[in-house]
């Protein structure tokens, strides 16, 4: 946005909150009192109380039993964690488009360009295919990991249990592991909508304090992952992923034996980062409280009239808009012709003549489109954003990317 010192952003995935102030206090408490019980290094996997805490959480609010955890330097670290844990460098990975774009570079980054697979999604309800995915199942290649978001980062489409569970049995028959980031978990605005977490031997969760929790610089995340020691082994299929770079002797380790998983991950993480921030894992013990959990309704809850405020604004673009369901984003495909389909030289276009910035859909590997969020700035700054992206939005379907009155 530097071509316009005055624009506002309605394209970074952030809240315009932070952490449960009771939490943050706290913490400072401990930062005067015991300055060296929070600075030095913890255990790899995470505050055994902050563990403690997660592991109650995923029973109770996402319905998973007898999962573990790995506490984590953000979600992102998580993803990292997975990826290489579960893969070799012969499998391939499933990503669908419009996809997260990080998820694309981790893949990327680890070597696993020639190896992505990328599936579509409906043109209209932008819902990831089943059909497209039980045919790359069924061929000669199967992709080892299939990855979806959900809420979906960047479309804001929140995905069915139904859906969710058929998607879960394609994998688990296949003997593809299932990786669900669930950043968004907290963010569901459809009418009698849920955040459902599908469970099995072959599903990996992922999760961040990121987005509720106002915690973006703090950097937890957290991977649950399937008990082997107390959990049902059996997988339907064939028996999901082995990998041959978590064995120090190059040997495959099967990641189903009790504590396979969690070592593949661990060896992951200390060559990586060592462990999340000692600050950082006290104040997500802190904020996950009862206090916080209030603290975070109260915020999360006035998104659903930004939601509607934003929705109003992309008008222009209707019937080509989706999402809105759950996260932070809705998701709206450009005018055809007047070359805006350039969605590149659309958002630049946004920023210099409107004021306000997007994020292009060719980030997310869908040209021709823009994100949106409504979450990012605070109540006094969010309706002005909007009514300049209405005005921009207004002027490009009818004159395109000219220069507009000021």
């Amino acid at each position: 946005m530097g071509s316009r010192k005055d624009a506002m952003s309605l394209a970074q995935g952030i809240v315009h909150w932070g952490p449960p102030p009771i939490a943050l206090q706290r913490l400072t408490t401990r930062l005067a009192t015991e300055p060296a019980a929070v600075s030095g290094y913890v255990p790899n996997e995470g505050l055994p109380a902050l563990r403690a805490a997660l592991r109650t959480k995923l029973v109770e609010r996402n319905n998973l039993h007898h999962y573990d955890v790995i506490v984590t330097p953000g979600c992102n670290q998580a993803f990292l964690n997975a990826l290489i844990a579960l893969c070799d460098d012969s499998d391939r990975v499933a990503l669908f488009r419009p996809y997260y774009f990080d998820h694309l570079m981790a893949v990327q980054m680890t070597g696993g360009s020639d190896r992505l697979v990328v599936g579509e999604c409906d043109p209209v309800t932008m819902r990831p295919s089943l059909a497209w995915l039980q045919r790359e199942l069924a061929g000669p290649n199967p992709p080892k990991m299939v990855v979806l978001v959900n809420p979906c980062n960047p479309t804001g489409i929140l995905l069915s249990r139904a859906e969710l569970d058929a998607f879960s049995a394609a994998c688990a028959a296949a003997g593809a592991w299932l990786v669900l980031d669930n950043t968004y978990e907290d963010f569901v605005f459809a009418e009698g909508g849920e955040h459902y977490c599908p469970a099995g031997p072959h599903v990996v969760h992922l999760f961040s304090m990121s987005k509720a929790y106002g915690m973006m610089g703090w950097r937890i995340g957290y991977v649950a992952f399937p008990d082997y020691a107390h959990a049902n082994k059996d997988v339907p299929g064939q028996a999901p992923g082995t990998n041959g770079s978590g064995s120090g002797s190059g040997a495959q380790q099967a990641l189903t034996a009790p504590g396979a998983l969690a070592m593949a991950q661990l060896k992951v993480q200390d060559a990586v980062c060592i462990c999340a921030p000692a600050p950082s894992q006290a104040l997500a013990l802190e904020a996950l409280g009862a206090e916080g959990r209030q603290y975070v309704d109260g915020l999360i809850a006035p998104l659903r009239a930004n939601r509607d405020l934003l929705r109003s604004a992309l008008a222009p673009l209707e019937p080509h808009v989706a999402g809105g369901e759950g996260a932070i984003y809705l998701w709206a495909r450009l005018p055809q012709g007047r070359g805006c389909q350039d969605d590149r030289a659309v958002v630049t276009w946004l920023v210099q003549q409107a004021g306000v910035c997007v994020i292009p859909g060719s980030a997310c590997g869908m040209p021709g489109y823009i994100r949106c969020s409504y979450a990012n700035l605070p109540p006094d700054q969010f309706p002005a954003a909007v009514a300049r992206l209405r005005a921009g939005l207004e002027h490009l379907v009818a004159h395109g990317m000219t220069d507009m009155p000021h």
